[in-house]
């Protein structure tokens, strides 16, 4: 019998620590899909096509640029903001610099504040879709996007809102592996 009793806690706990494993492996997607859905933390939408309706009422959006400490880029807008009607495309331009000797790999992450407004920013295209590779010295124009869904205006918490601040912050990516192969040194033919 204590036997069979110290097998069925056994088997419990080892069912405990699968579920718990699973709910850790599931996190973090659905902490992202939930992001994305709600616009929680300031998270963006992405359309594949411009919003079909513009209205009169207009909306400045600010750019913000930051990097991580280890980054050796230099990363800017190239305009601080633009005032856009609600609904309509704008079209903004980031600019990063890579001032030093080795190709440089990079992913940007990106919210919106005010938080309200993140769930009507709506992404196009954006840079932040993929991982940018700087080479020593090269210097880009990244664009991104965008339109204010003209739903804000229609939201209890969003609708007050006349100021959106789009911000990146680029993180120091490993580079693909083509290209970090093609940094090492070429064997010596010779040293055998």
């Amino acid at each position: 019998m204590a036997i069979d009793v110290h097998r069925k806690t056994a088997i419990k706990l080892v069912g405990v620590v699968i579920f718990m494993g699973a709910m850790a492996w599931a996190a973090v997607p659905f902490y992202d899909w939930f992001c994305r859905v709600t616009g929680f933390g300031g998270t963006t939408n992405v359309a594949s096509a411009a919003s079909d309706q513009i209205l009169d009422r207009t909306v400045r959006v600010r750019f913000d640029a930051s990097k991580e400490r280890d980054m050796p880029w230099e990363f800017r807008p190239v305009q601080r903001e633009m005032e856009v009607r609600i609904g309509e495309t704008g079209l903004a331009f980031y600019e990063a610099y890579n001032p030093s000797d080795e190709a440089v790999a990079g992913t940007a992450s990106y919210n919106v504040t005010p938080y309200s407004a993140g769930g009507f920013f709506t992404k196009i295209q954006c840079f932040c879709f993929d991982m940018q590779v700087l080479q020593p010295g090269e210097r880009v124009q990244m664009p991104v996007t965008f339109y204010v869904d003209p739903a804000i205006v229609d939201d209890r918490e969003a609708h007050n809102v006349h100021t959106i601040t789009l911000s990146y912050t680029f993180h120091v990516t490993d580079l693909p592996q083509e290209q970090a192969s093609a940094r090492l040194p070429a064997e010596d033919p010779s040293v055998n």
